[in-house]
């Protein structure tokens, strides 16, 4: 049995797809899982270890669409799963001449013209996103409620790096204050202020995460911390990984590395204002989330477009007590 899984980004979506993965995998253990993915998140699927191969598209050109196909082609797929949701996707999954195509019920599609492009759906529910993708297996006679994420530890010099920094003798948090959406950024000086109250009052030394044209927003964390926060050296998506294990704690916002830090079970702090945590934050019980998503007005728009940005009135106050709340459970776990 030959299986496509189409999930092309981004990141945090991609890795919310691992464990639907990972259960198709578990039902179906002598399948050939292939894995199309936008060419800019391959490298996390690529660390999925149930997946056979992964095939990389180029962005939305003609030209890779046209070779992704002549690729897909060459296998003979008895179930295309589209956990996009949007037309491209649906399309791709259809074009890849799969026996079945499965997508999502309308009612639960991005874009409702994927719709005729599906031979069978599934209703995702309101649940969180990772449990919405899980629910879709049901259309390939799939019910798993376990959450897995299968992925490999490959070598990675970045903690090395950056303990050659840091004392020996103090865990590291990992601030990450970046995010794809500027709606979903909690202001620089704020995350600078988070660092300070870690430094001083968690015994931790704060470290600040940053992507590609974050430089300066990590510095002006840094530069608003005191002195106290190391910048992280710079980092692809595998020392990313091997970053959050070896972290004792991450706050973030709404974005690719918070869903990395949860896939490897680091402890959590996610701040989030037009994005539901219910749906897309930590799922451990024991993360916590500061969340302006009820009173937010823009919900799932990239820029607020309000009077008041929600995100504003999230104090440092309060998510200095959310990171003590949960540095508070961590050592009563290890104690």
């Amino acid at each position: 049995m030959n299986v496509l899984v189409i999930r092309l980004g981004a990141l945090g979506d991609v890795v919310h797809a691992i464990p639907a993965v990972a259960a198709v995998r578990k039902a179906f253990p002598q399948a050939r899982i292939d894995w199309l993915v936008d060419r800019r998140q391959r490298e996390i699927v690529d660390l999925v270890t149930v997946v056979d191969r992964v095939i990389a598209i180029d962005g939305g050109t003609p030209r890779s669409w046209l070779d992704a196909v002549r690729i897909l082609r060459q296998t003979s797929y008895a179930v295309a799963i589209d956990f996009q949701g949007l037309l491209k996707s649906a399309v791709l999954a259809r074009a890849s001449g799969a026996d079945r195509v499965v997508g999502f019920s309308i009612w639960h599609l991005r874009e409702k013209t994927a719709r005729p492009f599906y031979s069978a759906t599934a209703d995702a529910g309101t649940e969180h996103v990772i449990l919405k993708n899980l629910r879709l297996l049901r259309a390939i006679g799939v019910d798993s409620p376990e959450i897995a994420f299968p992925l490999t530890k490959p070598p990675s010099d970045a903690v090395a790096r950056l303990c050659q920094r840091i004392p020996a003798s103090r865990p590291f948090a990992l601030i990450n204050p970046g995010a794809a959406w500027p709606n979903k950024r909690w202001p620089p000086e704020r995350f600078g202020a988070i660092a300070s109250f870690i430094h001083d009052e968690c015994g931790m030394t704060p470290v600040v995460l940053w992507g590609p044209g974050e430089e300066e927003l990590a510095r002006g964390v840094v530069a608003a911390s005191s002195g106290v926060a190391v910048e992280a050296p710079r980092t692809s998506v595998t020392d990313l990984v091997a970053l959050m294990r070896a972290a004792a704690v991450v706050i973030s916002g709404d974005s690719g590395p918070l869903h990395i830090a949860t896939a490897v079970g680091t402890n959590a702090v996610a701040v989030f204002g037009p994005t539901s945590p219910g749906r897309n934050g930590p799922f451990s019980p024991d993360d916590v989330s500061v969340t302006r998503y009820d009173e937010c007005r823009c919900h799932y728009d990239r820029r607020c477009h309000q009077p008041a940005w929600c995100l504003a009135d999230v104090s440092v106050a309060e998510v200095c007590a959310a990171v003590q709340r949960r540095v508070r459970s961590i050592l009563t776990a290890s104690g």
